[in-house]
């Protein structure tokens, strides 16, 4: 039990923000992220290791949000219906420049960001967690901000 709470700790907030990009919905995706690792939770003894355990993951969530579709919408997802095939692509394609070099920052400036960002975490509380000041957090985000802007202005550029 206490590996899946650190293999809850350490995706939570990935497979909460890919469900969101799904459904676009804070509510829905907290629910859906809920159940997804509850359903992994008992199912974990079944996983091969044939992929990584985020994709197993996510994999889950697709499953669970498509199921919450069929209960609660009827169906595939309006934005899917409507949306055009390139402007998915594009959004798509940045995203994941975004979380890659997200992904590549050094220590604390991508947790100091994440916290940020996608914990909503005021930086008082940032600084906290760290034993630091909010002066040090809000350093400390700023230039994870400038690195971020730098990476993804480079990969643009090839």
């Amino acid at each position: 039990m206490q590996d899946f709470e650190q293999v809850y700790r350490m995706y939570f907030t990935d497979v909460y923000r890919y469900v969101l990009s799904l459904c676009r919905n804070e509510d829905v995706a907290e629910e859906i992220t809920q159940q997804t690792f509850f359903k992994a939770l008992r199912a974990i003894g079944g996983f091969r290791g044939e992929c990584r355990l985020y994709v197993w993951l996510c994999q889950i969530a697709k499953n669970e949000y498509c199921t919450w579709l069929r209960k609660n919408r009827g169906g595939e997802p309006v934005e899917d219906r409507v949306e055009d095939l390139e402007q998915k692509f594009l959004r798509r394609e940045t995203a994941f420049a975004v979380h890659k070099a997200l992904h590549a920052l050094p220590e604390p400036y991508k947790e100091v960001f994440s916290l940020r960002l996608f914990g909503e975490l005021p930086f008082a509380q940032i600084g906290q967690l760290f034993g630091k000041t909010e002066s040090w957090a809000r350093v400390t985000y700023y230039r994870a901000r400038q690195k971020l802007k730098e990476e993804l202005r480079d990969e643009a550029e090839l």
